[in-house]
């Protein structure tokens, strides 16, 4: 039995019987005295339980102090040592990917729980935080008033105003959006939301924000189903609803890797006789698969759309220009 199941059980039978005495515990969790009275302390000390030891009742019961207390509860006890460790993993995870360590800073509260119920182990979690590193190429930090406000407009439900950089087109507007959803993609954040000057559902870069102020006004709600199939059925981060099927041969050194991978979840994937791997993906606008294309130099041909053949061989011709 482990610990925390320890722990979580010694509480149920305190509760269910009033006083338990030390020999009864023992005999429950098959444990030694020495971890008996490890695992009373924790509670005690760690955990808060008002456990107190009665001469009278010739066991351990919960003291005054509780009989006071509308509700005593032990935090955390549903899940294992495993779990908990996994949660660690999770949490150091989600703090790389926010915004200048404001996902982070949230999640603080959450982190010295964990240490809390691991407690004797805490200096091998801190060591495993340690252990856990995540390289984020290219990363476009967004500002984290930007991003909390979002964060919270999200939640709450209310509309932001914001001033939009649409670095494309080199222009700056001001627009009122209901947000809908938060995308994380290539080491950036996005907001799907509806933009009321547009009245449609757009992606914005939280990093090409310049201002933003939350309205006190109820956001508009559009269904998930609306927004998934308006903004996921593209490649990459570009969305639309005209789509093509792009045909990519890859040879046989790159096609080991490429053919592990996921470039979207509606991709179709075949072997071909000569070892070379074909790949076929959706998508509504060059640009992100093409970028995708020209990473992989000599070891990838475009086959079609006739467009998107055009389109790289245009700039592979250019970058040969170059040199």
């Amino acid at each position: 039995m482990s610990k925390t199941a320890r722990v979580y059980k010694i509480e149920m039978l305190i509760r269910n019987r009033g006083h338990v005495s030390f020999q009864e515990m023992k005999d429950e969790l098959e444990v030694s005295d020495a971890t008996l009275k490890r695992d009373l302390e924790y509670l005690r000390d760690q955990l808060g339980a008002p456990i107190e030891y009665s001469r009278l009742d010739g066991g351990y019961g919960f003291g005054a102090g509780y009989r006071g207390q509308e509700k005593h509860e032990l935090p955390g006890l549903w899940f294992s040592e495993r779990e908990l460790y996994s949660l660690l993993m999770a949490h150091q995870m989600l703090s790389e990917l926010g915004s200048d360590g404001v996902i982070s800073r949230h999640l603080a509260p959450l982190l010295e729980r964990i240490h809390v119920l691991l407690a004797p182990g805490e200096a091998d979690a801190k060591g495993l935080l340690k252990r856990i590193k995540i390289i984020s190429p290219a990363k476009r930090p967004v500002p984290t008033q930007f991003f909390e406000m979002v964060g919270e407009a999200l939640l709450k439900r209310h509309r932001l105003h914001l001033r939009y950089l649409t670095r494309g087109r080199a222009t700056v507007s001001e627009r009122d959006v209901s947000p809908q959803r938060l995308v994380h993609y290539r080491n950036t954040w996005y907001l799907d939301a509806w933009c009321h000057s547009r009245n449609q559902v757009l992606r914005f870069a939280l990093d090409a924000i310049e201002e933003a102020t939350t309205l006190d006004v109820k956001a508009k709600e559009i269904p998930l189903k609306q927004i998934q199939a308006e903004m996921d059925g593209g490649f990459g981060i570009f969305a639309g609803e005209k789509r093509q099927w792009a045909t990519l041969v890859f040879q046989e050194k790159a096609a080991q890797w490429v053919s592990r991978e996921e470039w979207h979840p509606e991709q179709q994937g075949a072997w071909l006789e000569d070892g070379s791997y074909e790949l076929k993906v959706p998508f509504v606008h060059e640009t992100e698969i093409v970028m995708d294309i020209l990473r992989h130099g000599n070891q990838v041909k475009a086959v079609a759309p006739a467009s998107l053949v055009a389109e790289v061989a245009r700039q592979l011709a250019e970058a040969a220009a170059l040199y």
